[in-house]
This record gives structure tokens, sequence and C-alpha cells, in this order.
């Protein structure tokens, strides 16, 4: 079976992954078709980090737990990273840098070739709308400037996969918006897969085409915005509520399977610790 025959662009099977006695991800089953926006939402603690560190090769795995595009994540790790863009929760833009020296760097660390570098920086860089501001020092950039510089030094590669992980925590609704005008832009003219998490329940309902709530470490609801919503509705019917109560929200939706959402036996304080402060730098 060639490439081109695989119909999914991440298969995740019975994917777990421990650090120490806690297991961050506990037997995740996940399919990601090629052209979809994925979401993976889920409460502090669930697992969608350590799941998307799997995916990207940044944690080991055994063999057939997590393939990209028909390559095996542990026996084919570098066919994996050549295939995808990762935008990491955690700032990575050099603010000492300006813009396109940012870009060029990860056009460098992601191998593409020395002739088609400049090219493929500027055409990243005015993917994301960038142009104008590409040879400022990105520490003189606002939080959605930032963001959108880390947008192209993941596109710089021109991923079949577009990994990001809370690409628009702490920023302001305009920014947000921007920031996805920008991702779908692309993906629209590339046909580029986008697997995406985030705790705004408004992004994952107007972007992604399915979502996926994760809690202890495994999916515990799958389908469209709408699925998961009138799947929720339904329950509510057969338990006796009112039939005349409004449509439940994804927000709901998040409720009802992570309950409060707390979860002291998972994450780290190292994990909140380094949140807040990207919150606060792009904030």
């Amino acid at each position: 079976m060639t490439q081109d025959d695989v119909t999914e662009a991440v298969a995740c099977t019975g994917l777990a992954y421990a650090f120490g006695d806690t297991n961050a991800v506990d037997g995740l089953d996940l399919t990601v078709a090629q052209g979809e926006v994925f979401g993976l939402l889920g409460p502090n603690g669930a697992g969608k980090t350590t799941a998307i560190r799997c995916i990207t090769t940044l944690l080991p795995v055994p063999t057939r737990m997590v393939s990209v595009f028909g390559h095996d994540a542990a026996s084919d790790r570098m066919a994996v990273r050549r295939l995808l863009g990762y935008v990491p929760q955690q700032l990575s833009a050099d603010s000492s840098l300006t813009g396109r020296e940012n870009v060029v760097l990860f056009a460098r660390v992601f191998d593409v070739p020395r002739r088609e570098r400049a090219a493929r920086v500027g055409q990243a860089l005015a993917a994301v709308g960038l142009t104008d501001a590409a040879d400022r020092l990105a520490g003189t950039y606002s939080g959605g400037m930032v963001r959108r510089l880390e947008l192209a030094q993941a596109l710089v590669s021109a991923p079949r996969l577009l990994i990001l992980d809370e690409p628009t925590i702490g920023l302001d609704p305009i920014a947000r918006t921007g920031v996805w005008e920008h991702i779908n832009a692309v993906r629209a003219a590339t046909g580029m897969t986008v697997l995406v998490t985030t705790h705004y329940m408004d992004e994952a309902d107007q972007y992604c085409d399915r979502v996926g709530l994760m809690h202890h470490g495994r999916i515990r609801a799958l389908g469209t915005p709408d699925e998961l919503r009138e799947g929720l509705g339904a329950r509510r019917r057969a338990a006796g509520a009112a039939g005349t109560d409004p449509l439940p929200t994804l927000e709901d939706v998040f409720r009802d399977i992570a309950g409060s959402g707390l979860d002291e036996s998972s994450g780290d304080f190292r994990d909140v610790r380094s949140t807040r402060r990207t919150a606060r730098r792009v904030g």
C-alpha cells in the first residue's frame, strides 16, 4: 500500500504513555481523516498534550501504536517528522531574531532545500500576513503576531499535517479569529490536515469538522459538534428533562463528559506554570 492509499492522516491504536505511576494516556484509540480539522478537547490533565507529543515523535512509543499517513511513529520517525508542522503550547519564537530569521531557522531545522528556502520562507510569512513585519524583531510583535509567526514556522516545510496545541491561548477574540482565518486559508489552498487542542469551545464548534472529548487518557465522546450536542439533548430528554430546553452547547457536552474537569492525579505543576507563562507572554 502506498502513502496515497492511506485514508487516515493519524491513527492511534491503544496508545498508552505513563509518567511514573501516572497513566497520562491510557489506551487511546483515535483516527484523523486526511483533510479534516479535528479538535482534541478535554480538561487539564486529560492527556491531550502527551498524546500530541507521542504523535509528533517527541515522546517514544512502541511500534504499531501511532502512524502518520501510514508511517509508524516508532520505526519511521524521520518520515513522520517530515510530514508535519507543530505549534506547541509554549512559545517557540525567539524574540531576539526577526520574524524572517525565526522562519529561516525552522526551514533549516526541517531540512527545506537551500535553493527553495528563501521562497518558502516568504510564502509562509505571506500566508499568515506577516510580510510587512518580517524584518522586525519578534520581540516587538503583539501576542497575535507571535502566534502567527509560530504558525509560519510550522508551515514553512509545507506540512501535510499541522498540529496545534492551544494555538490561541491568551489571545483576545480578534487575534484568535485572525489566527484561525490564516489556518483555514492555508488549509483551503493545500488540503492540509489539522489536529488542534483547545479549551475554547466556540473555536471547536466553529472550526472543527469533528471533535474528540478526552478524559483520563481516553476518548469519551467523538463526533461532529452537532452530533455531540444532539446526543446530550437526547440523553437529557430520556432522563426526563423538559423537552423545551434549548439545544445544549458544546460546553455543556464538555461538562457532561468531564464533570468538574478537576483531575488531581494527572498533569504536573510545571504544565500549569508553563501555560500561565505562555498566556502572560502572548496576552
